[in-house]
């Protein structure tokens, strides 16, 4: 604590408070001495690593042999695959107290953000992040920046605005998630660099505080970022990529249809687990509610159309029959009016819409995004793009029915299980209705719940009980 004096209308009182504390680290690659980074002292490791990572250095965490940090002394070294440029030229940016950068990140080019984005996700993620800005709240002098969907996954605070993304890209290159598809938001004035960053992370919206620069707004445009500044508590201003933001009041998902799987046989269950009662209806009922409330198109793969004529919504049939789950998902991509498509079968319970939203963020550059759970990967619950077409016919002629088969020709976006944590901690998402039993205790437990008696986070517990 240091002491402060106060002078308010006239008056000078002495008063307690804290001082942002400023913390030189000097980082050594490779046993060359880089750079000295000014920061803050808390997850150095974050900082480090983001650095690095947006420098072009690394790439990914196997790209790391060694990464130490020692505090006392102010000293980071870290050993790295591959060499360093024989010579290194550092350029002064824009960042708080002139930051340090040796290539100065260049953005990939593309036509706009990946997805539709919701203007009150923008206000929620802002509102998130400032109320996790510990560092602001108890003495100022900090920057803070996140990054999320429909949550914030990650957040970082600095006395630097450009340590703070770095920290995230760090964060997020040592614990396997992936920032595309994101909503980047900021308490600092958006530059250059920060935008070329957020690009090389394939973010699609960053949403800052205060202002950008003019020559910010030429970069986000020129690489499909929606840049958002002045971000009040119900209003902003939008700069470039406005069709980005659904600002006519319907935020479902552009681009995307939602695929209902509806081809199993239900011989575990012995008689149709789509038909039977759930929710005040058919269990095929409130899962076609979920996905039409998510996306502006929902079809259901059936071979056997007439039994879900109450449905109103398109029923296309297998295009390869007998094929199983991969010839309806294959089916619904085929015929879906949109380049991607979300599948779910028709008797998974627990949907998780914010899951599914940060699940088809992540859309960008791929065949497939596949999520994972403790269990490994879950395809029934997943985001497939028509790319991926070739692939599933090539699998299906070939007589090859499981979908995993069709990995290897695919580009997949893998979503780590602790990822998905952040939205669904017991993975109740991929769960589904197979026996008499299971649907029993779906029913009792949802009869409990509206009456009080167990509380929503305690169903997965009483299951395993039983």
């Amino acid at each position: 604590m240091a002491t402060i004096y106060s002078f308010k209308k006239g008056v000078v009182e002495q008063v307690d408070g804290g001082v942002v504390n400023e913390y030189p680290l000097q980082l050594v690659v490779n046993g060359r001495e880089m750079a000295t980074l000014i920061a803050s002292p808390h997850d150095l490791r974050f900082l480090v690593a983001g650095f690095l990572r947006l420098q072009g250095f690394v790439s990914s965490v196997d790209d790391f042999l060694a990464l130490a940090i020692c505090q006392d002394f102010g000293a980071a070294s870290v050993t790295i695959r591959g060499e360093l440029p024989e010579r290194l030229k550092p350029v002064l940016t824009s960042g708080c107290g002139t930051g340090i950068t040796f290539n100065m990140p260049k953005p990939e080019k593309k036509a706009g953000p990946s997805r539709v984005h919701a203007p009150e996700t923008i206000f929620a993620l802002m509102q998130q992040l400032a109320v996790k800005s510990e560092g602001y709240k108890n003495h100022g002098g900090m920057h803070s920046a996140g990054v999320g969907s429909e949550t914030l996954l990650l957040h970082a605070e600095d006395i630097g605005r450009h340590n703070t993304i770095d920290r995230i890209a760090g964060e997020a290159l040592l614990k396997g998630i992936s920032l595309a598809g994101t909503i980047l938001v900021t308490s600092g004035r958006v530059s250059t660099e920060l935008v070329a960053k957020a690009s090389l992370l394939g973010i699609d919206v960053i949403a800052s505080r205060t202002s950008p620069t003019d020559m910010a707004v030429k970069m986000a445009e020129d690489a499909g970022i929606t840049l958002v500044g002045y971000v009040r508590a119900d209003s902003f201003k939008v700069y470039t990529h406005p069709e980005a933001l659904s600002m006519g009041g319907d935020d479902r998902i552009a681009g995307v249809t939602g695929v209902i799987l509806a081809g199993g046989a239900s011989s575990r269950m012995g008689s149709n687990k789509a038909l039977l009662p759930h929710k005040g209806g058919r269990f095929i009922e409130s899962i076609y509610r979920e996905l039409s409330e998510l996306f502006t198109e929902v079809i259901l793969v059936t071979n056997t159309p007439e039994q879900y004529q109450f449905l109103p919504c398109r029923k296309v049939p297998d295009l390869y029959v007998g094929m199983g789950a991969l010839a309806g998902i294959h089916a619904g991509l085929a015929q879906a009016s949109n380049p991607s498509v979300f599948t779910v079968a028709c008797d998974m319970p627990h949907l998780d819409p914010a899951l599914i939203r940060h699940i088809v963020s992540r859309r960008g550059d791929c065949d497939l995004v596949l999520p994972m759970s403790e269990h490994g990967f879950e395809p029934l619950h997943a985001l497939y793009n028509k790319s991926a077409l070739p692939a599933m016919e090539s699998c299906l002629e070939e007589g090859k029915r499981r979908i995993v088969s069709i990995l290897p020709q695919l580009k997949v976006n893998e979503v780590p299980a602790g990822e998905v944590a952040h939205f669904d901690p017991r993975f109740d998402s991929f769960s589904n209705i197979n026996t008499p039993q299971e649907y029993y205790e779906l029913r009792n437990n949802d009869k409990a719940r509206s009456e009080g008696a167990i509380p929503a986070a305690n169903e997965t517990a009483q299951k395993a009980q039983a």
